[in-house]
């Protein structure tokens, strides 16, 4: 499965977006877009499954952050993405809240500099499921072909996961996921812009993974 990663930044773009996808579901970056609570309202009650997505800022306070996840939540998103570091806000209310709207959480960590030791990475999917996630996601920057296989060998252990690098070097981890057991990778939308450094459009992603799986 693919989920398009929409980094717009407002709610005409997003709609704009939205309404020309082919894709099974999508991700809305809110830290992208200045959006009001009737305009959460409206888009996370879209049928299309949705992603609800809000990384800390210079600009943004953690409380404004964690009351649009909850309205995102509250009208209907399928997947709450909430930062390891960002957990202790959100473990009183947040995520209870998800659960109760049968909304599944996934714990994410982004290491920008590099790609840490495999027992590292290994310590954080498991901080990532203490944390409460449904879902662990790592994402790591790519220097080497080895940083891309031990991203790789962390399907292994048959998780609900997440793992990613980026870069240009990470690109194959992202065709990869999805056949190596994560329950979907991202790509940008086809014409948009990407959200991450090696991220693909829709279409090239699709086609790439059409070839691997035989189709």
């Amino acid at each position: 499965m693919i989920c398009v990663s929409l980094n717009e930044p407002d709610y005409p773009a997003i709609v704009r977006v939205l309404d020309g996808l082919k894709a099974e579901m999508a991700e809305i970056r809110l830290d992208g877009a200045r959006l009001t609570p009737e305009e959460v309202g409206q888009l996370f009650s879209r049928p299309l499954p949705l992603v609800a997505t809000f990384r800390p800022g210079e600009n943004v306070a953690d409380r404004e952050r964690m009351e649009t996840l909850a309205l995102a939540v509250r009208a209907g998103a399928r997947y709450l993405d909430l930062e390891l570091e960002s957990v202790p806000l959100g473990r009183g209310e947040l995520i209870p809240l998800a659960r109760a709207h049968g909304c599944r959480v996934i714990v994410s960590h982004h290491d920008e500099r590099e790609t840490p030791a495999r027992d590292r990475l290994e310590e954080i999917i498991e901080a990532c499921f203490a944390a409460g996630a449904d879902i662990a996601k790592i994402a790591c920057r790519i220097r080497t072909r080895a940083d891309c296989a031990r991203i790789l060998s962390l399907y292994e252990g048959g998780r609900a996961l997440i793992a990613l690098g980026m870069g240009r070097l990470g690109i194959v981890t992202r065709i990869a996921a999805p056949i190596l057991g994560a329950p979907f990778t991202y790509a940008a939308p086809d014409g948009g812009r990407p959200v991450a450094e090696g991220q693909l459009d829709w279409t090239t992603t699709r086609d790439l993974l059409k070839i691997l799986e035989g189709r």
